[in-house]
């Protein structure tokens, strides 16, 4: 009897947890949906006012919302949203599918069913989140459904409230075409979603799509067509942060793919300053890789306290030991490098331009020699360099005095070459050129601080008194303040 009332007591511990697990998922999709219906309130609320900052609101929001979503919220939206209809049929169908221990909401009020079809925003905002949990979810067939529909209702609008809504749609809408291996199949969209967004003057919308083909096109390696683009269009001055990020980045690997390597490094860093300093770790990590190759194909060594950064360390170990075999121009360990982490490299988008760095190693193995060496035999080079002759060395060493990587002279007849005597940097324009560029990178960034900044409307000024109103009212206020210290005087 006794293990029978055990056994029943622990039966009824366990009910009482997963009803009390039931009920906590339950309070939360109910919170999330009441969550999502307020956005919807901000989005109608936007659209009558004529104000995008509510939808901006919104959208910079939708990282915490997209953790909320389920197939229980997107239900209870749905109805809420959509009239009964083909349009909520629509919608339900792409919806995701309940898990195991889902909970059923209940059902709306009869005064919050929807009884008329949302405006645009509210059901392209609906996709959008249906696509970002498709998305979440690796449910890709499903979600190149559903961003196909969300481009459509798009598409057939000319509204500029539905812009911001639009850009963020874009971006996702590609996303799902690299999932599925189909970007090259919608860039002619892109084009021409881009020529409508430009002539709409909808700046959001052409930064992200620009940020869309040259993702294209990198992805399938065609850096001249990504330049052309580039060049061929102006990236608007106004598009958030994030979007400019993405830009700097895609048009730094450009830079660097056609050998303009300070470009490159100057679009890099700016990358990396606009983007988010304590999140978004996989960005900067992709831009710091490629900032630390185009630095030593500068013939730079970038910074110790470089690769200790939090969040960073381990992901730029491989760059750490190639950046070691390029400072000590060591081309065997350059060699096992290179060979080790290929394919981690290939991966980065960085194993192109790291082979163009054992020319670097060579320089900086000849640079060092021509500091330690006031004369050294062609020879004795090959042998340090693990070259195959003496001849290569030769002309390795004749190709580096034209470069201006060694001061010294090639005496083929006595078979040795001879160091100069180092220069005084301070005697040639580096400290200015130096100074130069970081007077420019602060005023650049005070023109874009003072850009960023927002203003009053031009109808503040209307309510505000002008200055012969404002003599006016003091010399009346002057006037009375006289006649009641007459009135005192009188009074006493």
């Amino acid at each position: 009897m006794t293990k029978t009332a055990e056994t029943q007591d622990v039966e009824m511990e366990v009910d009482a947890t997963a009803e009390t697990l039931a009920d906590e998922k339950k309070n939360q999709d109910l919170a999330a949906v009441q969550e999502i219906r307020e956005q919807i309130r901000q989005i109608e609320k936007s659209v009558a006012s004529k104000e995008s900052r509510f939808i901006l609101r919104v959208l910079r929001n939708l990282p915490n919302t997209r953790r909320k979503l389920n197939g229980v919220v997107f239900r209870n939206l749905a109805q809420s949203i959509y009239p009964v209809g083909a349009d909520r049929e629509a919608a339900l169908s792409l919806s995701p599918e309940l898990e195991k221990d889902a909970t059923e909401l209940p059902d709306v009020a009869k005064k919050q069913v929807a009884t008329k079809a949302p405006i645009a925003e509210v059901d392209a905002y609906y996709y959008l989140l249906l696509l970002v949990k498709l998305i979440d979810a690796s449910d890709l067939k499903r979600a190149g459904t559903c961003a196909d529909a969300l481009m459509s209702k798009i598409s057939i609008q000319n509204r500029r409230t539905l812009d911001l809504i639009g850009a963020k749609s874009y971006f996702y809408y590609s996303r799902v075409a690299e999932l599925n291996n189909a970007l090259e199949g919608i860039r002619a969209f892109l084009h021409a979603r881009l020529r409508t967004a430009t002539l709409r003057n909808d700046f959001e919308g052409q930064a992200v799509l620009l940020n869309c083909l040259l993702r294209n096109y990198l992805h399938y390696a065609l850096y001249d067509q990504a330049d052309k683009l580039v060049k061929k269009s102006v990236y608007p001055e106004s598009a958030s942060n994030n979007e400019w990020a993405r830009f700097l980045y895609y048009l730094g690997r450009i830079k660097a793919a056609k050998l303009e390597y300070s470009d490159a490094h100057k679009h890099l860093v700016q990358a990396l300053r606009k983007s988010p300093q304590h999140a978004a770790i996989g960005f900067r990590q992709t831009v710091q890789k490629l900032i630390i190759v185009v630095e030593l194909l500068l013939g730079n060594i970038p910074e110790r306290v470089v690769f200790r950064q939090a969040g960073l360390r381990q992901s730029l170990g491989p760059y750490f030991q190639l950046t070691q075999a390029v400072r000590l121009g060591n081309l065997k360990r350059f060699g096992d490098v290179v060979s080790q982490f290929g394919p981690k490299f290939q991966m980065d988008h960085t194993f192109t331009l790291i082979i163009r760095l054992r020319h670097n190693v060579i320089k900086t193995a000849i640079r060092s020699i021509g500091l330690s060496y006031s004369r050294i035999s062609p020879k004795d080079i090959a042998k340090r360099l693990m070259l195959d002759s003496a001849e290569d060395a030769e002309f390795i060493v004749s190709k580096a005095i034209r470069d201006g990587v060694i001061e010294a002279t090639l005496d083929p007849a006595q078979n040795y070459m001879r160091s100069k005597e180092s220069t005084d940097i301070y005697s040639t324009r580096e400290p200015q050129l130096a100074f130069h560029e970081r007077i420019s990178f602060c005023l650049n960034l005070h023109n874009q601080s003072v850009k960023a900044m927002r203003y009053p409307p031009k109808s503040y000024g209307k309510d505000l008194e002008s200055a012969e109103e404002r003599r006016e009212r003091e010399q009346q206020d002057l006037e009375l303040a006289k006649e009641m210290a007459e009135d005192d005087e009188d009074g006493f």
